[in-house]
């Protein structure tokens, strides 16, 4: 069985992010990037199934500029068999996103498509839906458990009035949330070994996807400051200033 992994490549979790003086965009000149969190996840998910004897080939993908290929080593570090690279400058929205995996799917014909529930950059949370109706599969999102058999998979998943379970039909598309795994730390060796496998490259024009962004970013600004609070001496005046002043009554 063949699992294909989705990985983005986003500012480190750990850094601050700031805005551009101009207020196009975030700022990520000299800022240190990594490997989403959720697709992180979802790399070491893929690898323990592998490592259960449920998966055969883990083949992970990547979509954007040169330096993904970075983040596509330390997937194969982790233990993916082979990386593939759809190499572009475009802005990359989720419905472009989405049909680039498709492709990428129809030529790899995965029984298990896995990709973290959302990248931290944009907070979007919707590839994973689109890629599941374009490919017409089943999905499993949010998902805190995974059970994969010969012919469907058992999916876990956190909903507002606690867990949810459902059974899918492979293929199909599961999308990961933190409470899933933890990923493993690479090691050195592992490190050394990756840059062995193998990994290809194609663009967005070979797969014969148009790319072209939908949406227009019209300004970026950082939340507003939180002003410094106040104490009250009982809950009368608490109440008249959530209603006077706050407005929120």
């Amino acid at each position: 069985m063949k699992a294909l992994v989705a990985v983005k490549r986003v500012v480190d979790y750990n850094v601050k992010v700031r805005v551009k003086a101009d207020g196009t965009d975030v700022d990520v000149a000299n800022v240190k990037m990594s490997m989403n969190p959720f697709d992180e996840i979802a790399v070491e998910e893929a690898v323990r199934l592998k490592e259960a004897g449920k998966v055969s080939e883990i083949v992970v993908v990547s979509l954007g500029v040169k330096q993904c290929e970075e983040t596509l080593r330390t997937a194969l570090a982790m233990g993916a068999d082979r990386a593939i690279l759809v190499e572009t400058d475009a802005e990359l929205q989720p419905l472009a996103v989405a049909k680039l995996l498709k492709a990428i799917a129809d030529k790899e014909q995965p029984q298990l498509l896995i990709v973290g529930k959302q990248a931290i950059d944009d907070d979007a949370n919707q590839t994973g839906q689109m890629v599941s109706a374009l490919l017409g599969w089943g999905q499993g999102t949010f998902a805190s458990k995974v059970d994969l058999s010969a012919e469907t998979v058992d999916v876990t998943r956190e909903v507002d009035g606690g867990l949810e379970t459902v059974k899918l039909r492979l293929p199909a598309v599961v999308t990961t949330d933190l409470r899933l795994n933890e990923p493993r730390y690479v090691k050195l060796p592992n490190i050394m070994a990756a840059k062995k496998k193998p990994l290809d490259k194609t663009s967005p024009a070979d797969l014969g996807v148009d790319v072209a962004p939908r949406l227009k970013t019209l300004k970026v600004a950082e939340p507003a400051k939180r002003s410094a609070g106040i104490k009250v001496a009982n809950a009368a005046e608490l109440v008249a200033k959530l209603k006077n002043e706050a407005k929120v009554l």
